[in-house]
């Protein structure tokens, strides 16, 4: 079976700093850490049920920086779904997603088809904010995606964004809620499926 099928890929992009991989290590391992890690790029993985079936949500982690363009071309050309990270304690970071949309428009093409969340992150910060959540939902209803504040700090709508984003897509069914005993039973009826019975 070609990867494609049992994988469902969602890349994080966003300035340095935002709390991409926060975010993504709050989801997979409820873990949140203080100081300031810059990542190159990491990838990890969640089992999620898709279509009744299960399959692995492949989180990809991207940089913050700009020095690996074609890094940047092969992660928009290989996701499924797309988390667009700014801190609603910088302006600039939210600057900084234009080109990647834009990026992930030219590649993609028809991007209607495609989850994409823009993610205000660091809302425990209020006192700091300078990007309005109206500014935010502003843009997100420009791009035609979805929006969020999270704290990754706090836990705040973590699980939720995921999920959102998963509920965006339209061409399958996916979902992080994995019901074992459904698969089990699914999985006795393909067994089944291939049997020959003697009546």
């Amino acid at each position: 079976m070609p990867e494609q099928s049992n994988d469902y890929r969602v890349v994080v992009f966003g300035a340095g700093g935002v709390g991409k991989s926060s975010l993504v290590l709050r989801f997979v391992k409820g873990t949140f850490r203080e100081s300031y890690i810059p990542t190159i790029e990491d990838t990890y993985r969640q089992v999620i049920s898709c279509d009744k079936s299960i399959c692995t949500l492949q989180i990809t982690d991207t940089t913050g920086s700009h020095q690996f363009p074609a890094m940047q071309r092969l992660s928009i050309s290989k996701g499924h779904a797309f988390i667009l990270v700014y801190s609603i304690t910088s302006q600039q970071s939210l600057e900084e997603l234009k080109p990647i949309y834009e990026q992930i428009c030219q590649i993609k093409g028809d991007i209607e088809s495609i989850p994409i969340m823009l993610v205000g992150n660091k809302n425990d910060e209020n006192q700091n904010r300078e990007v309005d959540s109206s500014e935010g939902e502003a843009m997100a209803k420009k791009w035609k995606c979805a929006f969020m504040e999270t704290s990754a700090k706090l836990n705040h709508n973590v699980k939720e964004l995921f999920q959102e984003l998963l509920n965006l897509e339209k061409r399958r069914t996916v979902s992080l809620q994995i019901d074992g005993k459904k698969s089990k039973q699914q999985k006795r009826k393909e067994k089944l499926k291939g049997k020959c019975v003697v009546m």
